[in-house]
């Protein structure tokens, strides 16, 4: 089994499958604003008088749940077939907390106040290793990836930054309001899965030139 092909495809499909599930719960929320409602919302809104809209919630469950997953699969796959050292460890670390926090977002939909602080920390670790992650893979990658995985990384981390400095003052919220303003911060790292995921399908770690690099 080629370890790294694998890996490569669990991570694209878990990207495609945020994405397009991401896309199909938006469809079916009669009113959804992707400026004006977090991505949350298509689970439960915030308490008190939390809003669960069906079948968004259970498509928007279901979509993080299959997308964690499949994380925890690729970081496996990854730490079993992408050369050796401490990058790729790290990387399949954070890969594998990528995918429980996505796990946790789906299991705690914020629809109640217990919930909520549950909710929002799964949120918050999922935003900020997503954009880690990203970064941390310049470590394995090859040029011009490896610049554009930072640059995806760094944006997703700045708009985390942006968000937790400013709060509801976000100066961002004036142009694209508070759910354009998360996506700038969720979709950076579900593009590089889906990017890192292609990149390793299509360069095996036996290839001429040795594509996929050891890291040390």
């Amino acid at each position: 089994m080629n370890y790294q092909n694998v890996a490569g495809a669990l991570l694209l499909i878990a990207g495609v499958v945020v994405i397009m599930g991401i896309i199909t719960a938006e469809a079916t929320y009669p009113g959804y604003s992707t400026s004006g409602n977090d991505i949350s919302d298509l689970g439960a809104s915030r308490p008190p008088n939390s809003i669960i809209k069906q079948p968004a919630a259970t498509i928007f469950a279901a979509t993080l749940a299959v997308g964690g997953v499949l994380l925890i699969a690729g970081a496996y796959f990854i730490y079993r077939g992408v050369g050796t050292g401490r990058v790729v460890t790290v990387l399949s670390l954070l890969l594998a907390l990528f995918g429980v926090s996505a796990l946790g977002v789906a299991a705690f939909n914020g629809s109640t106040e217990g919930s909520l602080a549950i909710h929002t920390l799964f949120s918050l670790l999922a935003f900020t290793i997503g954009g880690i992650a990203a970064i941390v893979s310049y470590g394995v990658l090859r040029a011009p990836f490896r610049y554009l995985a930072v640059i995806l990384g760094v944006i997703a981390l700045a708009g985390l930054v942006i968000s937790v400095i400013y709060g509801d003052a976000n100066p961002i919220f004036g142009l694209i309001g508070p759910g354009g303003a998360e996506r700038w911060i969720v979709y950076p790292s579900v593009m590089w899965l889906i990017g890192f995921g292609g990149y390793l399908m299509g360069h095996s770690q036996h290839d001429q030139g040795n594509a996929v690099r050891s890291s040390r």
